[in-house]
């Protein structure tokens, strides 16, 4: 081969490299930025994926009024599970996969995340959790991470306040279900570990008009505290109900919202709530811009689940910065896990940093809360170790 023929072929060996490199780098880019979310926008719990998917909109809105991801924008996919179907959620998550492309989902409410998980496995699509506390979502999936508090830490968090306060003697009322099941056995762990003693644990039916069978055992157990667990709106019909039938006792909750108090009433006053916290500071601009914007165009102070979706957009978008950063196909489940671990702390909407521990879950405050006048009143943080 002459010099002249060896020469031409390099160039044109190097101009189809050159092509194909351009080729892989465009194909890499997508037109948008997917994100999958899967909430509650129907059915008994409507609540919850009004404020979820509003604080996680108001994340991509932000973010793609500030140009995107190098000019790529995001667009928020949502379905609904209709307030915990796990056929819902499923369908759901197939057609978040395989229709939209996402390569990340927001799921929501524990028996919804344990129904999707295994998909997430399967076809290797990050999963940010910001709202169910199942312990069984923690340490089973190498895609599977939460920016909530645990129903451990939870439940140890209202061990310790309810012992403070001088409480011997348990008893608990729960939802029959898996988040039902793990809260009581997480709060019977936690309570017995201290050397106390759980007098009773009743669980009804989450379409149960009627629960007075389960308030009359919980009374006739003479508990010294009740720790609540269901959900909205069953933690007020709980409350009332324990309230009407002559229980005095201070009750604890790790679930209240708005809809519980109206359905409580008057019986709500006093009730503690431990659990996530989010609060506007002056300390931390970033909480008071949230703040702000969410009730300019909510019409409402956000909640920790709004935080909490609104922090899980953020920490996906700044995994894809991340990936995109490190070149080639980077737009994939696997390599935005491959990020997050590279460097588990993120910038955090609650204040400074959140840092994703070895077991995928974030640490985050879990405060006391004590509801006054049907508002929610901050009194401490405490332990939910």
């Amino acid at each position: 081969m002459s010099k002249r023929t060896l020469f031409a072929a390099l160039v044109l060996s190097s101009a189809l490299s050159t092509a194909a490199l351009s080729t892989t780098a465009l194909a890499a880019d997508p037109a948008v930025y997917k994100i999958g979310g899967i909430f509650a926008m129907t059915g008994a719990s409507p609540h919850y994926g009004k404020v979820m998917s509003a604080g996680a909109q108001l994340a991509v809105d932000e973010i793609n009024a500030q140009g995107g991801i190098d000019g790529i924008r995001l667009q928020l996919v949502i379905e609904d599970h209709k307030s915990g179907s796990a056929q819902a959620a499923v369908a759901g998550m197939n057609r978040l996969i395989d229709v939209e492309g996402v390569k990340a989902v927001l799921p929501s409410f524990s028996t919804v995340t344990l129904a999707t998980m295994p998909i997430g496995d399967q076809k290797k699509v990050m999963m940010i959790n910001g709202g169910g506390v199942s312990a069984q979502t923690v340490g089973t999936s190498p895609y599977m991470f939460n920016i909530r508090s645990m129903a451990s830490d939870l439940a140890a968090g209202i061990a310790h306040r309810a012992a403070e306060q001088g409480a011997k003697k348990l008893a608990q009322i729960a939802i029959k279900s898996e988040f039902g099941d793990a809260t009581i056995a997480a709060t019977t762990k936690a309570w017995e570990g201290m050397g106390l003693k759980m007098v009773a644990a009743e669980q009804f039916q989450a379409d149960a008009a009627n629960i007075d069978t389960q308030v009359a055992k919980l009374r006739a157990s003479q508990p010294d505290a009740i720790a609540n667990w269901p959900t909205t709106p069953q933690a007020g019909l709980a409350v009332k109900r324990m309230r009407e039938l002559g229980m005095k006792q201070p009750v604890y909750c790790m679930e209240w919202t708005a809809e519980d108090t109206k359905v409580a009433g008057k019986h709500a006053e006093g009730v503690e709530v431990v659990t996530d916290y989010f609060a506007a500071t002056d300390e931390n601009p970033w909480s008071k811009r949230f703040a702000d914007a969410y009730r300019a165009k909510f019409g409402e102070m956000p909640d920790f689940y709004a935080a909490n979706y609104y922090e899980g957009v953020y920490v996906i978008a700044e995994l894809i910065r991340r990936a995109k950063a490190k070149g080639g196909d980077y737009y994939s489940g696997e390599r935005l896990v491959q990020a997050l671990w590279e460097n588990p702390t993120f910038d955090s909407v609650y204040g400074k940093t959140l840092t994703f521990r070895k077991n995928g879950v974030a640490q985050k405050p879990v405060a006391v809360f004590r509801l006054e006048n049907g508002q929610q009143t901050f009194v401490k943080f405490t332990s939910g170790e």
